[in-house]
């Protein structure tokens, strides 16, 4: 493979990346305020984008064993067929003030998310070794014109239609899917072989037991919960401390911008610096966000805990899905990344479903507070293996 073509893949995954981030980020804002407002029992408010999480966690194992056999350009196209027809039936249930129709079609929405999260490694798998971290990095990078895309959709289209709120911007996620399917056509990333495909390699369990895997899952794990546990809770917190929708697009907006700008040079600092560095500065910055957050409900504690928290979750996915590269053989990708995506997304789900319940229950302080623990088991976890690959280089 040419480095011309590796360039070309990650172009057309990075804005298949920003167009799947738009609509994630337009759920993000509105879902719950959707929620909010169709729903009998008010605790359910986040139940739609938690919907989407918890399709996401159980396709990505499917998804994985599809495209190791029909490839990683159909499989993609395969999952935003789903996202058309999530977002239909989302605009539907609105149409019909339908908040169990709505969950479904947020629900078959997701299942494009579980084929989607393998964008970066569609990119990684088939670049050279020197490229992989930045090919994993830029890839992801493509979610920062999410970050003006998505935020800007929702606030334009969320009254676009008279007397349905929230319709027109669910018909937008439906556009922004068709067009990712035409851009996908263009990727030019090989059918796997003959070997790919019939062959798995070493046991799961021989490979689960890697140090390097383990840290990575785990950080994988927990960086990504966090933001997810945080993040959810933001609009609703934002607007039951009396600011207007716009003001919580404002900090949504600049969060992801913190999430997916430093893409840029992620993958080269991985490479001048190493991974596990990168993955301690991930989790020392999610701490950073906890405390931003405890320190008050000013618009400016929202703004500085979101965007920390943007930054945090960066370094722990790229770095945690760089060192997972280094885990496997090509005949094992399949069966690890669908391991690891099933046990982060998992981790999302779960930060998700709880993250409205807390809130609702206690206080948005209770949210961070439980987010303090994670982040000290992800934090030891990068040291312990820091410590451990410095001892094997000494010796």
């Amino acid at each position: 493979m040419t480095i011309s073509r590796d360039y070309k893949n990650v172009g057309i995954l990075a804005a298949c990346q920003a167009l799947f981030m738009s609509g994630l980020s337009m759920q993000i804002i509105l879902s719950g305020l959707v929620g909010a407002a169709i729903a009998e029992d008010k605790a359910l408010a986040t139940l739609p984008i938690s919907a989407v999480v918890i399709a996401s966690t159980l396709s990505t194992i499917p998804a994985s064993l599809l495209m190791k056999r029909i490839g990683r350009r159909a499989g993609f196209i395969v999952g935003n067929l789903f996202g058309l027809v999530g977002a239909s039936i989302a605009s539907y249930a609105l149409y019909n003030s339908s908040f169990g129709l709505f969950c479904f079609g947020m629900f078959v929405f997701g299942v494009n998310a579980g084929f989607s999260s393998y964008f970066r490694f569609a990119a990684a798998d088939v670049a050279p070794v020197h490229f992989k971290s930045r090919a994993i990095s830029w890839v992801i990078s493509g979610g920062i014109a999410a970050a003006l895309l998505g935020p800007e959709l929702a606030k334009r289209s969320h009254d676009l239609v008279d007397g349905t709120p929230f319709l027109g911007s669910y018909a937008a996620m439906a556009g922004l899917t068709i067009i990712g399917m035409v851009l996908l056509t263009f990727l030019d990333i090989p059918l796997p072989n003959e070997e790919e495909r019939l062959q798995s390699g070493r046991p799961l369990a021989t490979i689960a037991l890697q140090p390097a895997l383990i840290v990575a899952v785990l950080v994988g794990m927990i960086g990504y919960g966090t933001m997810n546990l945080l993040m959810t809770a933001t609009p609703l917190a934002m607007v039951g401390h009396g600011f207007h929708i716009g003001d919580a697009t404002f900090v949504i907006q600049w969060h992801m911008v913190a999430m997916f700008a430093p893409a840029f040079f992620t993958g080269i600092l991985i490479q001048r610096i190493g991974v596990v560095r990168v993955l301690l500065g991930g989790t020392v910055m999610l701490g950073a966000a906890v405390a931003f957050a405890l320190s008050g409900t000013g618009i400016i504690h929202y703004w500085l805990a979101l965007f920390a928290l943007g930054l945090g979750w960066n370094f722990t996915y790229v770095g945690a899905s760089t060192l997972l590269t280094e885990t496997y053989a090509p005949a094992e990708r399949g069966k690890v990344q669908a391991l690891n995506d099933f046990m982060v997304f998992g981790t999302v789900a779960l930060a998700s479903l709880t993250s409205g319940t807390i809130l609702y229950f206690l206080n948005w302080n209770a949210v961070n507070l439980a987010a303090i623990g994670p982040i000290g088991v992800a934090l030891i976890a990068a040291l312990w293996l820091r410590l451990k690959r410095r001892a094997e280089q000494t010796a």
